[in-house]
């Protein structure tokens, strides 16, 4: 779903920054990492040619060498606009289906015939009158091509895409596209935001087309407007499984936004979450209408709302790292270096609506589930580390399973030495084959990774954790650097 269309900012790791009298918000620390900063709301990625392009609603778009510094390429709807120069003509269709004047979540892949196919969206807004269609290019950066409308919803009182008249809590709300091959080559279109769920697709990869006579295809979960969207599926070579990554909550500062992810076999699902409970099962109860607490016992949720507030005495300015709202993610998995990237767009507390794309570096736990990185991507590899090296004071966030606005903070806690958790929160952490963690915290057992990241409020490098519980919440951990 799209947010605004504020102009790229640049700001470090979420801080909010200190108040002193031109305080920079581009640059790096000494000997650090650099940031540029982008605001592309809902941001699906693609790589070509060694560049990372992100798409997101309003036709802004953007790109990449590194993931860490971004270039915007476009943003807004107007003609003149590189991805679209003539919008207003050559998507007039499109624009008064959606009985709008913007574009919602869209997504970019290259087909075999090396050209780019656009998967937009367009929606009223304040119903699911809405639409996903295809415009095609021969470069990433655009012109693109209308094609016309592939899917359509909302159409009250008249036949739907199945043939059968269109109910709001069945059927889909046609946005928020995503593309894929599954491993064996097939083409597939995962969509669908509140409504009646998410659906997904068989598409001809000769065309880029939906195969006949799907109507809105199969269903993964969600009804009657659970508040749930931006599905994206990334499958994993190392597991063998598909994951599908959802946002959970309303996308603004108050609407609690937060990334779950559930997994199957297959790309068609069904999909279960850490806890093996049926995706399918979750979606808000008949004559239901945003039913947050029906929802939030499904999908192993990776982060929301959170602070580790800095403290006197500790390096670096501002509040410290914290976001607001994080969501509609992409994923990038990079063959060659065997990485996976989460790539969402997130607000920040106490900054209102601003918001800015970030990326986290994802691993697999033991269990074969993804656990995201604490602090942003900025370079790092995962490495061997000891017991000895990697005690010390942190902060500790949990996650939980709500759907809330709340901003959870940080609790401060001592790894020892001796495998012990003290402070205020008790139990006992192990390391093995160098990064492996596996973390009791408060009786729950959760495993997941140690790895050596740039704090960008610190301005230093420090160890952090992140880790998942078998049933679906994630702590982060992140050393205190302590000023100097």
């Amino acid at each position: 779903m799209p947010g605004d269309a504020s102009a790229a900012n640049v700001n470090e790791e979420g801080a909010v920054p200190a108040a002193t009298p031109g305080a920079g918000t581009e640059g790096h620390a000494a000997n650090g990492p650099t940031f540029a900063e982008v605001s592309v709301h809902d941001p699906s990625v693609i790589r070509v040619d060694g560049t990372y392009y992100i798409y997101g609603s309003h036709l802004q778009s953007a790109k990449s060498d590194d993931l860490m510094s971004w270039t915007l390429i476009s943003s807004g709807v107007h003609d003149g606009n590189p991805l679209i120069p003539n919008v207003t003509e050559e998507m007039a269709e499109a624009l008064a289906w959606g009985q709008t004047d913007t574009f919602w979540a869209g997504d970019v892949i290259e087909l075999a015939d090396g050209r780019f196919y656009m998967y937009y969206s367009v929606c009223k807004g304040d119903s699911p009158r809405a639409a996903i269609g295809l415009a095609v290019a021969d470069s990433p950066e655009g012109p693109f091509t209308d094609e016309g409308i592939l899917l359509r919803s909302g159409m009250w009182g008249q036949p739907s895409e199945d043939g059968t008249i269109y109910d709001p809590t069945v059927h889909p709300n046609a946005i928020d596209p995503h593309t894929f091959y599954d491993r064996e080559g097939l083409l597939w279109m995962v969509y669908g935001s509140y409504s009646g769920g998410i659906f997904i697709l068989k598409l001809d990869p000769e065309t880029g087309r939906p195969y006949p006579d799907q109507g809105y295809g199969g269903k993964l979960l969600g009804a009657n407007h659970s508040r749930i969207e931006g599905p994206y599926i990334l499958y994993s070579p190392d597991t063998e499984y598909y994951y599908l990554f959802l946002s959970y909550g309303g996308l603004d500062a108050a609407g609690g936004y937060s990334i779950r992810v559930a997994r199957s076999e297959s790309p068609d699902g069904p999909y279960v979450d850490a806890a093996g409970q049926p995706m399918i099962e979750a979606g808000g109860a008949p004559g239901s209408f945003f039913d947050d607490r029906a929802i939030e016992p499904y999908g192993a949720k990776l982060m929301g709302n959170y602070l580790m507030r800095r403290q006197l005495g500790e390096a670096g300015g501002g509040i410290g790292n914290g976001y607001v709202s994080p969501g509609h993610n992409s994923a990038y998995y990079d063959e060659e270096t065997g990485r996976y990237y989460l790539i969402f767009h997130t607000r920040f507390p106490y900054r209102g609506e601003h918001h800015e794309v970030r990326t986290h570096q994802m691993f697999m736990n033991s269990d074969g589930w993804p656990v995201v990185a604490p602090h942003r991507y900025a370079g790092e590899s995962i490495g061997a580390y000891t017991v000895a090296e990697a005690a010390g004071e942190y902060k500790l966030i949990r996650h939980g399973r709500d759907i809330s606005a709340e901003l959870k903070e940080a609790d401060v806690v001592r790894l020892t030495e001796g495998g012990a958790i003290e402070g205020e929160l008790t139990g006992v952490w192990t390391l093995t084959d160098g990064h492996q963690a596996e973390l009791t915290v408060a009786g729950t057992v959760y495993r997941g990774v140690l790895i050596r990241q740039w704090d960008a409020v610190a301005g230093a490098e420090t160890f952090a954790f992140t880790a998942l519980s078998e049933q679906g919440e994630a702590i982060w951990g992140s050393r205190t650097v302590p000023r100097e």
